[in-house]
């Protein structure tokens, strides 16, 4: 179905602004809980749907903010394509494994948010090619293109992505797609922490055609995708046992995507550490899983938040609340004060009466 509701948001926008009267943007919801809470009126962007292009031979699908990341993947792989960052769609608060839920395009931009492909294809960032923008001055803005060519000086749509909607509604979003690989193979190694962080980063210097990587406490899971000539050489090469390809599926996409490994149950906060992958195992108490050849550390703790983040902090990397805990509390890593009085001047700039999504990403923007 498709549904231009832009005269309508554009409206409802505006006179917000007048009345400086919060909004709180909210697509099918399954994000909802992501960032910090946020007081406002509802700004409904579910009935904003329709693919508007998508153009196989270049590589690039534009759809509305409302449309579900379902019909996009299924209009994608009916041409042998697919969303390269493998963004994930959590069913429902606690993360879940249905991959045909009501997640949206909008939100899953808005926040930034890519699956276990992320380090080897790309982040949702580095694949948004353009946008269409309504800002908190009621305006309609358009940025970047179709083509990778017209994506130069500053970009403001990968600005608008990981923003949570913040600065501006994302109407439109045009985003880069490529085919989905011929091969794929998932091989299975028991190790110990030290040990899976070594051999992924070991890997990860090398010409291998690795599309994935977890470490879930006991087992190394290594994904390889590709040519049939090209998976078949680097897993001789790797070693380690073979997962049948529908576990395989299960692993990759319900439990580590979705969020639906027993790991990411339970009542404890759920943390987001991002570090240099050649960090050693953190000595944190909770419990860890590893992804992104290292980069991306997910930690279940019940920690004070000064805890982990001065642990995060003396590596170089930083701690995101991703799930749980003080949701009013600043649940995204602190900046320093000239990045964050940068951020304050884009804020003004976009939306100069704060109305939109007040406080999502910090207190103070």
């Amino acid at each position: 179905m498709s549904n231009d509701q832009t005269a309508e948001l554009q409206e409802r926008v505006r006179h917000a602004a007048e009345a400086s009267s919060p909004l709180r943007l909210e697509g099918s919801g399954t994000k909802s809980t992501l960032g910090r809470a946020v007081d406002g009126e509802v700004l409904s962007l579910s009935g904003h749907t329709g693919i508007l292009n998508y153009q196989p031979k270049e590589l690039v699908v534009t759809a509305r903010c409302g449309t579900p990341l379902s019909a996009i993947e299924s209009a994608l792989a009916e041409q042998g394509q697919m969303l390269p960052f493998e963004p994930p769609h959590f069913a429902d608060a606690s993360g879940g494994i249905d991959a045909g839920s009501g997640a949206t395009l909008g939100g899953t931009i808005a926040c930034g948010l890519s699956g276990p492909a992320r380090p080897y294809a790309g982040s949702a960032r580095d694949l948004v090619l353009g946008t269409r923008v309504l800002t908190g001055r009621g305006e309609v803005l358009r940025f970047g293109g179709e083509v990778m060519k017209n994506v130069a000086g500053y970009d403001i749509s990968r600005l608008m992505t990981g923003a949570f909607g913040t600065l501006g509604v994302l109407l439109d979003i045009s985003v880069k797609v490529l085919p989905i690989p011929t091969t794929g193979r998932t091989l299975v190694q028991t190790c110990s922490p030290a040990e899976a962080l070594g051999r992924m980063t070991g890997w990860a210097a090398q010409p291998l055609p690795i599309s994935a990587t977890c470490y879930d406490g006991e087992q190394l899971w290594v994904r390889l995708s590709g040519n049939h000539g090209g998976v078949s050489a680097a897993a001789e090469r790797i070693g380690g046992e073979a997962v049948d390809d529908a576990e395989a599926l299960v692993f990759w996409r319900d439990r580590i995507r979705e969020q639906g490994h027993p790991f990411f149950s339970g009542d404890a906060p759920l943390w987001r550490l991002s570090v240099p992958p050649t960090v050693a195992p953190l000595a944190l108490p909770g419990a860890q899983l590893i992804e992104w050849s290292g980069a991306q550390r997910w930690l279940r703790s019940d920690a004070e938040t000064e805890v982990i983040r001065a642990a995060v902090s003396s590596v170089g990397g930083h701690a995101t609340l991703f799930r749980g805990g003080d949701r009013h509390s600043e649940v995204f890593h602190p900046i320093p004060a000239g990045l964050m009085t940068l951020h304050r001047e884009m804020k003004r700039a976009f939306d100069p009466n704060g109305i939109l999504n007040p406080g999502r990403l910090y207190a103070t923007l």
